[in-house]
């Protein structure tokens, strides 16, 4: 037996117990005649005691142990004379009466505690060691709490689990796809899914009902804080069911996650329209935890001859509360930051709201003070408050002042991750135009079925007007899931099909097996997946998700630990019928 109990669990009533812990070596301090150890595990740290007066041999043998070595202790629990109230186990140590190393360490590469000194690619390096600090370590717990959770609220709502299968076949739609080749059938690749769509939708036609999974999905993709190209999803289908049904159980499952974590009861989540999302907040997944909505100033602002507003397709604003006090700088500085390339902006309009009711702007040669009275009072402001205004073309000014709105959240420190503001984005445009290509693309993805109202635009010149029975869930302005009620008549997706641009033999190809079923008494059916990585870091209150996932790739999508991808030899090449080997000139 290596340990009788864990480093977290003893306590003042366990005084004058025998015991062995086992565990990891955090630090060491001498002091005088005594040497004292903390001693880390999964569970918490316990201090042990070592004496001059009761064994000098076991003390020096102490005081050489170092860092991240892994020993065996044996001891009687005794009272600290000096207790440390931020331990669980502050008010005991150990009196150490037998030591064994099982292994030693090098010394790390950087300091494992919370707050180290160890860079992100150093720390992704040396994952295996990153993994044993506190913080890193709390984060993968709380995920294996919703984990847990979700599979509970799930099973009590009548959800089945069911495995979908890994290697599937590639679909044009969507990101792009990792491909497997095939040894056993040569030239003929599988690709891993990126959703299990098709296969969810195939186990409604087979009568589950409810089924769901908690599930790893893979795009190959540009890379940001919070993507991976390995990803989890809890992945959900029911039949039978209309968009409020889903709404309503899912909207149940993230308020008991919250409340399972935090304690937090929240109230019925709002939901706005994706038309309003974009002309209020400038984007399709707004944050809520605070106001300052966006306005439209074309009427007040444009035919008053500033040019960089009359030639602009729209003008928009918002009123950033308390903010009439910025300097120049500051305002330069916001200039300089919607001249980036990620906003890509010209330049930044400003207005004062000054307390005694005047106005101060870049723009006074131009705009009198009734007008830019007008302004904040278009904008929702008060005096105090600075307005700042962009104009562009609709959809790059919309996004980019959605942008600025969050920034000066930011600033203002309204963005607080403690608090949670749901909300449901509804009635997304079914289809959107794709200049690069010349046709139109699925939104969500080509099984979303349209509005039923809207369902006769298919024949029509009218597809840019049809709105999609879909839903996203959005959390302090990030996606955390979306679906849609799916298409279940075969003429309908095909005629879905031949909108996006496929030939019947194409749709064939890639989705027949798809339609065959949809033959065989296809039932309404819907759902939704929520991205459980972002999900779980939104709730650990983090903007990144690589912590919440053991061992994550960087930003180049390399696991920099294990150093993947990597170059394989030539006769597995050569087995799966790939030869990247340059082939001769045939001049030469």
């Amino acid at each position: 037996m290596f340990r009788t109990h864990t480093c977290g669990e003893l306590r003042i009533d366990d005084l004058g117990k025998k015991v062995k812990l086992s565990g990891w070596v955090q630090r060491t301090r001498k002091l005088g005649g005594m040497v004292f150890l903390d001693l880390r595990d999964r569970y918490g740290i316990t201090q042990l005691a070592f004496s001059d007066e009761i064994n000098e041999s076991l003390c020096n043998q102490a005081q050489k142990l170092g860092r991240e070595f892994v020993i065996q202790v044996e001891g009687e629990v005794i009272e600290r004379s000096s207790k440390n109230e931020q331990m669980n186990t502050g008010e005991i140590e150990i009196q150490v009466s037998a030591l064994e190393v099982l292994n030693a360490a090098k010394t790390p590469p950087f300091t494992i505690e919370d707050e180290t000194d160890g860079g992100e690619d150093l720390r992704m390096k040396y994952r295996y060691l990153d993994l044993r600090r506190n913080l890193v370590r709390n984060k993968l717990a709380l995920r294996h709490r919703l984990g847990l959770e979700t599979r509970k609220y799930l099973d009590a709502q009548g959800f089945l689990e069911v495995e979908t299968p890994y290697l599937i076949k590639s679909t044009p739609e969507g990101a792009r796809d990792f491909v497997v080749p095939s040894r056993m059938n040569p030239g003929q690749f599988y690709a891993l899914p990126q959703s299990p769509q098709t296969f969810k939708q195939l186990l409604m036609v087979s009568g589950f009902d409810r089924y769901y999974q908690i599930v790893k999905c893979f795009r190959d993709e540009d890379l940001r804080a919070d993507r991976q190209p390995e990803f989890t999803q809890i992945d959900c289908e029911m039949s039978f069911v209309d968009q409020e049904d889903i709404l309503q159980v899912f909207e149940g499952l993230t308020k008991h996650l919250i409340h399972s974590e935090h304690g937090v009861e929240l109230v019925d989540f709002p939901r706005m329209p994706y038309d309003e999302a974009m002309a209020k907040y400038g984007s399709d997944k707004p944050d809520i935890r605070f106001g300052m909505e966006i306005g439209n100033l074309n009427e007040l602002a444009q035919n008053k001859g500033f040019k960089v507003f009359d030639d602009q397709e729209i003008v928009l604003g918002i009123a950033v509360p308390g903010k009439a006090s910025s300097s120049r700088k500051e305002i330069d500085k916001l200039t300089d930051w919607v001249k980036r390339p990620q906003i890509g902006m010209r330049g930044l309009v400003y207005v004062k709201c000054n307390e005694d009711g005047s106005f101060k702007s870049s723009v006074d040669k131009f705009f009198d003070q009734e007008s830019l009275k007008a302004w904040m009072t278009a904008l929702g402001g008060k005096p105090g408050d600075l307005l700042l205004v962009l104009s562009g073309d609709e959809s790059h000014c919309l996004k980019a002042t959605g942008a600025l709105r969050l920034e000066m959240g930011e600033q203002l420190g309204l963005r607080d991750p403690k608090t949670f503001a749901p909300l449901w984005v509804t009635d997304f445009p079914l289809l959107e135009w794709d200049e690069e290509s010349q046709r139109y693309h699925a939104m969500h993805h080509p099984f979303t079925a349209p509005k039923p109202e809207d369902l006769h635009k298919l024949d029509s010149d009218e597809l840019a007007d049809i709105k999609a029975n879909a839903y996203d869930l959005v959390l302090n302005g990030s996606e955390i899931g979306g679906g849609s009620i799916r298409i279940h008549n075969k003429e309908i997706q095909a005629k879905m099909f031949r909108v996006l641009g496929f030939t019947d033999e194409e749709a064939k190809a890639q989705f027949g097996f798809l339609m065959s079923a949809f033959e065989y008494g296809a039932p309404p059916h819907g759902g939704i997946a929520f991205g459980f990585d972002r999900l779980a870091a939104l709730i650990g209150g983090s903007e990144t998700i690589r912590d919440y996932i053991a061992f994550p790739k960087n930003n180049a999508g390399r696991d920099v630990m294990i150093d993947a991808p990597a170059e394989i030899d030539q006769e597995q090449l050569t087995e799966l019928f790939l030869d990247l080997r340059p082939r001769p000139d045939k001049n030469d």
